[in-house]
């Protein structure tokens, strides 16, 4: 059953295209994974399936309704936890969600009980009463998850879930929504640019860049994809070419050439690896740098989109921790 459904979805921003005609469905039960750069067109994608924007062109369907005719409806099956941090630090963290539930319209008596059951599933139920400006961004981030959860939602839209915190309370964060769906049965529409993040949460993956998607299927797929190991070698001499000279190996399948460094793909890359640098040592060249990985979203990514991911995560993480500061140092 699909539980998204898009088709040509587009939004423009005047002469720019953030989204560019995304088709793609999310089956019942499945945690979908939007991977790409920051200004991808994930968090556009976002706005318009959760009925913030409309899209300019296509349309889609949430739980079965319309997100252009049947908004209401929409928002009442979903729940969102937003990239931004939301809450109101001069409240407590049940207060929060309290008030997240008073928005829904839930009654209060049931409102309470759904709210501490949310705090100890996310390990806040100690700081319950602790205003929000004393909590960590780890705290902060899983009280997010927690408001985005109070209207007990059968979709969830989780914005750069774990973007800005530590490495250990992402992989906690991780925990909480496998158990979101392992436990409760939820659909869950993710949006990151960690690779390992996507790779160990996501049933699905599509990677979007520049507000097209790219490719889709599942992080194993995605890799195999790429059909053999990756070879990295950087040689020595800047003025060579020796993309010919590597491709008379049989076992080569592609090679791509940037500078002095060669990106080689090729099959039993442990077998191939060591015959090729013998035989550019043959021919006088010096390696200098020779690295063999096997495939990698990494690497998916860098065959897909041309360019690697990695710098672009820090990129990110520091405007968001920025931004963070900012607000803070307004109050």
């Amino acid at each position: 059953m699909h539980v998204i459904e898009t088709n040509n979805l587009t939004r423009r921003f005047g002469t720019l295209v953030a989204v560019d005609h995304v088709s793609f469905s999310v089956e019942d039960g499945e945690i979908f994974g939007f991977l790409g750069p920051n200004g991808a067109g994930k968090t556009t994608t976002i706005h318009m399936l959760t009925t913030v924007l409309k899209p300019t062109e296509g349309n889609a369907t949430v739980c079965g309704y319309d997100i252009r005719k049947q908004a209401s409806d929409v928002r009442n099956c979903i729940g969102v936890v937003p990239q931004e941090y939301t809450a109101d630090e001069d409240l407590t963290g049940l207060e929060n969600i309290l008030l997240c539930a008073d928005l829904y319209g839930i009654p209060k008596k049931v409102s309470k009980e759904r709210a501490n059951e949310l705090l100890e599933l996310v390990e806040l139920s100690k700081f319950k009463d602790k205003r929000i400006e004393t909590y960590s961004g780890g705290m902060r981030r899983r009280l997010e998850l927690a408001c985005g959860l109070i209207n007990r939602p059968k979709v969830s839209f989780l914005d750069e879930p774990t973007l800005g915190l530590d490495v250990q309370t992402r992989m906690a964060t991780w925990s909480y929504i496998k158990r979101l769906k392992e436990e409760f049965g939820m659909t869950l529409f993710m949006t990151t640019h960690y690779l390992e993040e996507a790779d160990n949460l996501c049933d699905r993956i599509a990677i979007i860049d520049k507000g097209k998607i790219i490719a889709l299927d599942t992080p194993n797929a995605l890799k195999e994809s790429l059909g053999g190991d990756i070879m990295t070698l950087t040689i020595e001499q800047k003025d060579a070419d020796i993309t010919s000279l590597i491709e008379t190996s049989s076992k080569v399948k592609e090679v791509k050439k940037q500078d002095n460094t060669y990106r080689v793909k090729v099959e039993n890359g442990e077998e191939t690896a060591p015959q090729i640098l013998s035989m550019l040592m043959e021919k006088g060249y010096k390696v200098t740098k020779l690295s063999l990985t096997k495939p990698t979203l990494d690497e998916v990514y860098l065959e897909y989109t041309g360019k690697t991911i990695r710098e672009e995560e820090e990129t990110s993480a520091d405007m968001f921790s920025k931004r963070i500061a900012l607000r803070r140092a307004r109050r």
